[in-house]
């Protein structure tokens, strides 16, 4: 057993290729430290890359749960969103139907007309402006300029709001005219028409 046994090795004799000599703790240490370099190494170059790899796959599936959420919600309440479809585009034909097409134009001017005689006004002058075109509908603005008292004016805007077609009234003024003692109303009234392809 003795012939087994290591010398006692100086600091200056300690070298890789007489490792096997060396004392057990020193061979622990460089084992220990050996272990630790690639443990790192291994940290930084493989097992790091998965960590991002795994963080990157949870971030996704965090996204494909909130989207399988949504989608779920939406096929388990697909037939209210399909009666409410419905319902929209009855509303819409309702809606579209209260927008005067370009051959009604004339009528809307005469029940314009109608309104303000019924309403004791005297039209002085009555004008189509130009188109304004939107993105889904065109304005038809008239000009309207008229006289009479204002009770009359007041009906006359009441008359124009129970109208069957959608007509607004914008940049109206009231003034007073000395000589014939009336009110002169003027009001730029606007009606739409939808915007057909041919637009």
């Amino acid at each position: 057993m003795d012939n087994f046994k290591t010398k006692n090795l100086e600091v200056a004799e300690f070298g890789y290729h007489n490792i096997g000599l060396w004392p057990q703790p020193y061979r622990g240490l460089v084992f220990a430290g050996i272990f630790g370099v690639v443990l790192i190494a291994g940290y930084f170059l493989h097992v790091k890359d998965i960590y991002a790899s795994l963080n990157s796959v949870q971030a996704k599936e965090l996204t494909l749960r909130a989207t399988y959420q949504e989608k779920a919600f939406e096929v388990a309440n697909i037939e209210a969103y399909r009666q409410q479809m419905t319902e929209l585009e009855e509303s819409f034909s309702v809606l579209l139907g209260q927008l005067p097409g370009d051959t009604e134009v004339p009528g809307l001017l005469e029940d314009i007309t109608e309104l303000a005689y019924g309403s004791s006004l005297e039209i002085s002058t009555i004008s189509l402006l130009p188109e304004q075109a939107e993105e889904f509908y065109v304005e038809l603005p008239i000009k309207i300029v008229a006289q009479g008292g204002y009770h009359d004016v007041a009906t006359f805007v009441s008359g124009v709001a129970g109208l069957p077609r959608i007509v607004t009234l914008h940049d109206y003024s009231l003034k007073v005219d000395e000589k014939l003692n009336r009110q002169v109303f003027e009001v730029q009234a606007k009606t739409y028409r939808y915007k057909g392809e041919g637009d």
